[in-house]
């Protein structure tokens, strides 16, 4: 017998209606910090990963199909269907 095991893709959303979106910006957007003052601090300490490893860049962009993770929870860059 053949078991084949789908991984669930738990990612969050973070839809957006342009091409990229920078980090500190999508983590606003994703209300997972309250002001970019408070994005900038969490990225700049090392908390958030995009795409599996530490960045520290605030301004580093995100396009649909990448993903971040911040405390534990991931999120994923999805373009705005029309």
């Amino acid at each position: 017998m053949k078991v084949t095991v789908k991984r669930r893709d738990n990612a969050i959303p973070v839809v957006i209606g342009t091409e990229y979106i920078k980090l500190e910006s999508a983590m606003k957007l994703a209300n997972i910090v309250p002001s970019g003052g408070s994005a900038k601090l969490e990225i700049q300490e090392g908390n958030v990963l995009v795409g599996g490893e530490v960045c520290t860049m605030r301004g580093k962009k995100l396009y649909p199909g990448d993903r971040f993770t911040f405390d534990g929870t991931e999120y994923l860059i999805s373009i705005h269907a029309t």
